[in-house]
Order: structure tokens, then C-alpha cells, then sequence
């Protein structure tokens, strides 16, 4: 089957879209918190600070979800365990909505961030060891361009739902996933590769030790390095975009416009980072992308007026998510089947620690009244050490099977 037409099978089509519903929700629900915490800050009177702990928090459960769901995945599969995350970020999105006080909601998008950051690597896991080697790296990319998707939906519900019928109403819409996993049950299973190794499973301690034996050392240590920069940034600067639109001087309404704007582009810096994925390879998509999304911040950071912050808005959005799923095709890519899922996840969640670090960074820079040109320039910083990282110690991971 040629690259140019591997979609038109239909049980491969049908895994990709099945498995990108599953991201388009997790997308939902991270993108809805970051508009649903610029309504509480005038609803609940909420300081900076505590803003980026409650996003903090969020991010501290995705890591702890994605190592625990990466070693369970090797173990009980893919499928099983992209099912019970569903369920799990899906419920406590749900009960957010009767939070009666901060520290309760605390607690649930703790909960509701362990489900997502374990639905995530999991679910690239399972795309990219379905596919060919040829087709994998677009595949998994187009999965991530359902976090685009995601994010837009989230948009949308903030735009004309918050300020309608308020921010409990969004959490019950971030419910919805939960109906989606019964249909799921039967829709998705695992890849053979993975099937083929039922018998011949490696020991919990082993695999999280093959992940940094002599053959992946260099490769996890860049890969760990180059999540943590991206993350970090990745959550520092858009969970808390709608929020610095407001610093900005916007209104809560115009700042949920702005961003739903800023989102559109997302989906072309995906399907383009798809096409070039396969044509120049991961590590030259990944650092370019990653460049220019260095570049962007800095713009946002120092634009003064309203059409240089949208195009530099739209450019940070464009760049930046074709990164994330160029990340997101590559780190797979880099274990065997027997730790891949271990491999990922653990990645994953130790750059989830940059996801609770970036937001509550922001908050404390602003409680110190910090401009917004600052905040950009430290993420500016983190995204040029990530690629520079990458560029010298990165393999090439194009037309290699990690399993021969």
C-alpha cells in the first residue's frame, strides 16, 4: 500500500479516527480549563497564583497518569488501558461541575489530568505500532491534529456557553467522553505487534530499566529533555493565553474570541508537520517547527498592538502544535514494542513535570507584576535549549523499526 493512499484502508481509517476522538476530548478538556479558570478568577476571586496551582495541578496528574498508564499498557494492553483513562478523566471532569470550593476543584482536575496524561501516550502508542513503518509518522501526526480539534471545541463552548449559562455547564459538556468509551469497548484493539508478544512480556522493573539501558540511554535523555522544554512551554503559554489576553486589556468575551481565533491555526501547522514528516524526516520538522515557535513567543511577548499580537498569536499556534505532533510521531518510534508504551509514557510524564512547573511560573510572575514580554522571553529560552538538544543528539527515526 502506497504512503499516498494508507488512509483509504478502512480499518486503519477507522483506528485513527476512533483513537482521534479520544484526543479530540482529552484536547476538550484541557483547552475548556484554561477559559474556565479566567471566568473563576472573577467568579471566585481567585489571585494569579492560584490560578497556576490549579493548573499546576492539573499537569502534576497527567504525569503521574502517564508513567502508571505507559508500564500498565505493556502489560494489560493498549486498548484496556485507553478505555479505564477515558473513564477516568471523563468522571472527574464531570463532578468539576459541583465543586463548591478551590480546593475541592483542586483535587478533581487532579484526577481529571491523571486520565488524560495516561490516555495520551497510550493512544500514539497504539497508532504508531499499527501502521507500517512508512505510514506511522503521519498517522500518528494526524491523530494529534484532533487535538486541534479539541482545542477549537473548547473554544466554542467558552465562547457560547461560559458566558451564558457559566463554567459548571462546560465541565458537564467535559462528561460527555465517558458515553463515547462504551462504543470504544468494541470499536478499537490492540496491534498485532503487541498481540504477538502476549507471551513474552517483560517484568515491570525490566521495563523501566530497558528504557535506560546502553541501546536507549541517549535517546530517553534527549527525548526527556525535549518533552520538559515543550511542555513547560507548551502549557505555560496557552493555558494561560486567555488569561493574558485579559492583561493585555481585553475583555473576558473578546480575549475568547481572540484565542478561538488564535486555535484555527493549529490544524494547519499539523497537516503541514504531516507532510513533511515523511518527506525531510522527525528531527527536521521538530527543530524547525520548534524554532519558529521560539521565534512566535517572543513576538507575542513583545507585540504592541492588536494585529501583531494575532499574527503572532496565530504563528505560536500554527508552530507549536505541528511540533507537538511531530513529538508525538517521534518518541514511539525510538523503543521496541516490548517498552515502547513504557518508554512513552515515562517520557511523557517526566515532561508533564514541565506542565506543572510553566503555569504556576506564570502565576508567580504576574503576582510579581512581570510583564508579559518577560514571561514569553523564559519560554523562548526553554524551546531554543529543547531544539538545540534534539539537533545534536537526536537519531533520525524515518523508514527505522526499532524492532529489527
Amino acid at each position: 500500500m502506497s504512503e499516498a493512499t494508507y488512509l483509504h484502508d478502512p480499518t486503519k481509517r477507522k483506528l485513527l479516527f476512533n483513537t482521534g476522538l479520544s484526543w479530540l476530548f482529552d484536547a476538550m478538556d484541557v483547552g475548556i480549563i484554561s477559559f474556565i479558570v479566567a471566568a473563576l478568577a472573577v467568579e471566585w476571586k481567585l489571585e494569579a497564583q492560584q490560578i497556576g496551582l490549579l493548573t499546576a495541578l492539573n499537569s502534576l496528574g497527567m504525569a503521574a497518569g502517564a508513567a502508571v498508564a505507559g508500564l500498565f499498557a505493556d502489560r494489560y494492553g493498549r486498548r484496556a488501558v485507553l478505555l479505564v483513562t477515558l473513564l477516568i478523566f471523563s468522571a472527574a471532569s464531570g463532578l468539576s461541575a459541583l465543586a463548591t470550593s478551590f480546593v475541592v476543584l483542586c483535587a478533581l482536575r487532579f484526577i481529571t489530568g491523571f486520565g488524560l496524561g495516561g490516555e495520551l501516550p497510550v493512544a500514539s502508542t497504539l497508532v504508531s505500532e499499527s501502521f507500517s513503518v512508512k505510514e506511522r509518522g503521519r498517522a500518528v501526526v494526524l491523530l494529534e491534529s484532533f487535538w486541534a480539534s479539541g482545542w477549537i471545541l473548547a473554544a466554542l463552548i467558552a465562547y457560547f456557553v461560559i458566558p451564558n449559562y457559566g463554567w459548571r455547564a462546560a465541565f458537564i459538556i467535559g462528561a460527555l467522553p465517558a458515553l463515547y468509551a462504551l462504543y470504544l469497548r468494541r470499536a478499537i484493539s490492540d496491534s498485532h505487534k503487541y498481540t504477538a508478544l502476549r507471551n513474552r512480556k517483560l517484568s515491570w522493573v525490566q521495563r523501566a530499566v530497558s528504557v535506560w539501558s546502553s541501546n536507549y540511554r541517549r535517546s530517553t535523555l534527549t527525548l526527556w529533555i525535549l518533552w520538559f522544554t515543550v511542555v513547560f512551554s507548551y502549557y505555560g503559554m496557552f493555558l494561560w493565553l486567555p488569561s493574558v489576553m485579559v492583561l493585555k486589556g481585553f475583555t473576558l468575551v473578546k480575549s475568547f474570541q481572540y484565542v478561538l481565533i488564535m486555535t484555527l491555526a493549529q490544524l494547519p501547522g499539523y497537516f503541514t508537520a504531516a507532510y513533511f514528516i515523511e518527506k525531510f524526516g522527525r528531527k527536521f520538522v521538530l527543530v524547525t517547527y520548534l524554532l519558529l515557535t521560539a521565534a512566535s513567543a517572543l513576538w507575542f511577548g513583545n507585540a504592541q498592538t492588536e494585529g501583531m499580537l494575532m499574527a503572532a498569536g496565530i504563528c505560536l499556534s500554527f508552530f507549536n502544535l505541528g511540533a507537538w505532533g511531530a513529538m508525538y510521531a517521534y518518541t514511539p518510534e525510538l523503543y521496541p514494542t516490548a517498552v515502547r508504551s513504557t518508554g512513552v509514557g515515562l517520557t511523557a510524564s517526566f515532561g508533564r513535570i514541565g506542565g506543572v512547573i510553566g503555569p504556576y511560573l506564570v502565576g508567580f510572575l504576574v503576582a510579581k507584576e512581570n510583564g508579559v514580554s518577560t514571561i514569553f522571553t523564559v519560554f523562548f529560552v526553554a524551546i531554543v535549549i529543547g531544539a538545540t538538544v534534539l539537533l545534536f543528539f537526536g537519531k533520525e527515526t524515518k523508514g527505522v523499526d526499532a524492532d529489527i
